[in-house]
């Protein structure tokens, strides 16, 4: 194609420019509602017209870059679509989540934190740790004694003291992490 041809293929697409571009726009704004989308859809299908048009000789310029246009639109539609139903299941997965915290929550039975077989797994968790440690814990938790009334009775200092609940305190937390209710209940308590 030489430089004449080339001009004459611009002034032509220049008017079919004029002639077609607010048209087009207002088609694509139809249906993808927003304005500047539609522009850019519009100045795709063109540009793509102008990059190709010495390989689609014969074809009627105002059609193909409407049918172009129309395709685009449909891509854009689709993927709106498929991000709303992605959207919708984000959504609804949200929504199964905060229904089920609230129905385990709803079902969560204090008195069965405190039944037979969950004694059993803290005397269990408690066997595991060292004589004074668990003496030290036992008697702050259950017999309900002070750090000092601790210290005094074992022939230690309160730090001491202080050293063997952190001590059983860690312990019992990797041992009853599937209870952490009953532990949060029996270190805070």
């Amino acid at each position: 194609m030489n430089l004449r041809d080339n001009s004459i293929d611009l002034v032509s697409f220049n008017k079919l420019f004029t002639e077609y571009h607010e048209r087009f726009v207002r088609f694509a704004y139809t249906y993808v509602d927003n304005y500047m989308e539609a522009e850019d859809i519009v100045m795709e299908a063109m540009t793509y017209y102008w990059e190709n048009r010495t390989r689609l000789f014969g074809v009627n310029p105002p059609a193909y870059i409407f049918t172009t246009i129309k395709n685009k639109c449909l891509n854009y539609l689709r993927d709106r679509q498929y991000y709303q139903a992605v959207s919708e299941q984000l959504q609804e997965h949200a929504a199964w989540k905060l229904a089920i915290q609230i129905s385990t929550l709803e079902a969560c039975n204090p008195e069965e934190l405190f039944s037979k077989e969950m004694k059993q797994l803290v005397e269990h968790a408690l066997s595991k740790l060292p004589e004074k440690t668990r003496r030290v814990f036992i008697m702050r938790r259950f017999e309900e004694k002070s750090y000092r009334e601790i210290a005094s009775e074992m022939n230690m200092s309160v730090k001491g003291v202080e050293y063997h609940m952190n001590k059983a305190t860690e312990s019992l937390k990797k041992t009853l992490k599937d209870f952490l209710p009953l532990l949060i209940y029996l270190i805070y308590h």
